[in-house]
């Protein structure tokens, strides 16, 4: 009986550890989340484009493009999503003239706003 209370206990604290690291998980998750709402936020105020936008939304998906969607495909998603939102030129409050002009990217798939 002992021993069985002792597996119990293992198997309680394996549990314990896995919602843990799935709380912190979930953590990261809406912190990138905020971080996307907010951006799309401030894109709004500054009235871009809803075709601008999807540029953008169809950007990050094509260039995070996996067969097998999962938990980290989620966050990739929203981290590239965000980097591609901050990379807007609007949110730097560049004359229009600068905003369209051609610039070297990094990343070939960032669409400049």
């Amino acid at each position: 009986e002992l021993q069985q209370k002792v597996e119990e206990t293992e198997v309680l604290k394996m549990e314990l550890q896995m919602l843990e690291t799935e709380r912190v998980r979930l953590s990261l998750v809406e912190e990138k989340l905020l971080d996307v709402l907010q951006l799309l936020q401030q894109l709004r105020d500054l009235n871009i484009s809803k075709r601008a936008l999807g540029k953008i939304l169809l950007s990050t998906l094509e260039s995070c493009h996996d067969p097998q969607p999962g938990k980290a495909q989620l966050f990739e998603v929203l981290d590239t999503l965000q980097q591609e939102l901050t990379a807007c030129e609007l949110l730097h409050k560049q004359p229009v003239e600068q905003a369209q002009s051609p610039r070297s990217l990094s990343n070939p798939l960032v669409i400049s706003c």
